[in-house]
């Protein structure tokens, strides 16, 4: 039963349980309209303490589309934040008016934190480089519509991999699906923390190499998840200029992969996949966008009990 339960990080959810919830999004897919409504007197709250495009406004979307309503901010220096209130005091505040709140926070962990004081369902929409589950459920999505599964695929990371939530929080799905395999694309700079590597890996005995260049290793890749370099993950300005173009995908480079592996992007995108790439049939990060409306549709009636 998922009504009442937060969503912190994917592997908050069972293999089973995330079953359910994509199985709803198909049905959802199939036939929106038959779902318009039935979310009808629940409110969402949006409380996004850093920027978003996507993100924010699918969560708005899937809310309004299944008939209910939306309240929040998109700036946290137009709230009670910038006074000193703390998390802990905003979140028993928005939970006394609200069905169910997604969250964006620069800092790692404060979604966890936000569950412990709040009456409703928390789902993270990002908490600094650590976890992005809602971006992880659309990318299964996707994954799931043009692969058929989440079992024996070459899966490709490339780019900041060591503050890229998305990244961690996908690698962490996929790893609990057989017979993948992983290879990880970065600048020795923007390698995947280390924790990734003994906790998720090693641990479970998953196969995983790392390289540097990605004409190397595209030609093997079923999946290519590219990522942009976050300038604002950076402390040192100089730092984010000297990498962030060490990876641009174009297509000399795709004409290395295989005819049916696909591109994957959690956007914004900045200049790491060339314009030209966008016609191509492998490109799938508009699809995401798209498929990511319809999966928040689906999480967000199994959390308040509407489906």
């Amino acid at each position: 039963m998922l009504k009442g339960r937060h969503l912190i990080e994917p592997g908050d959810l069972t293999l089973e349980e995330l079953e359910e919830i994509l199985s709803l999004a198909d049905k959802i897919i199939v036939d929106p309209q038959s779902f318009y409504g039935v979310c009808r007197g629940k409110l969402l709250a949006t409380l996004f303490f850093e920027p978003s495009t996507r993100t924010r406004l699918s969560f708005e979307a899937a809310m309004l589309r299944l008939g209910g309503k939306v309240l929040g901010f998109s700036d946290a220096n137009a709230t009670s934040t910038t006074k000193g209130e703390s998390l802990a005091d905003t979140i028993r505040t928005v939970s006394s008016y609200t069905d169910v709140i997604a969250m964006r926070n620069p800092k790692e962990g404060a979604a966890l934190l936000a569950s412990k004081y709040s009456l409703v369902p928390i789902i993270n929409a990002g908490d600094g480089g650590h976890h992005h589950p809602t971006q992880t459920l659309t990318d299964l999505l996707t994954i799931r519509a043009s692969k058929g599964g989440f079992e024996g695929h070459t899966i490709g990371f490339c780019g900041d991999l060591k503050f890229g939530r998305t990244v961690h929080s996908l690698a962490k799905a996929l790893s609990r699906y057989k017979n993948n395999k992983f290879i990880l694309i970065s600048p020795p700079e923007l390698g995947i923390p280390d924790y990734m590597i003994s906790e998720v890996f090693e641990k479970n005995n998953i196969p995983y190499t790392i390289n540097e260049r990605l004409e190397n290793v595209i030609g093997d890749l079923d999946i290519l998840y590219m990522t942009r370099v976050q300038k604002e993950r950076f402390f040192n300005e100089q730092d984010y200029i000297r990498l962030k173009d060490s990876y641009i995908l174009n297509n000399e480079k795709l004409k290395l992969a295989k005819k049916n592996m696909i591109i994957l992007h959690p956007l914004p995108r900045v200049n790491e996949i060339s314009p030209e790439i966008d016609s191509d049939p492998r490109a799938l990060y508009f699809k995401q966008v798209q498929y990511g409306m319809y999966a928040r549709m689906a999480l967000i009636a199994k959390l308040t009990g509407a489906l």
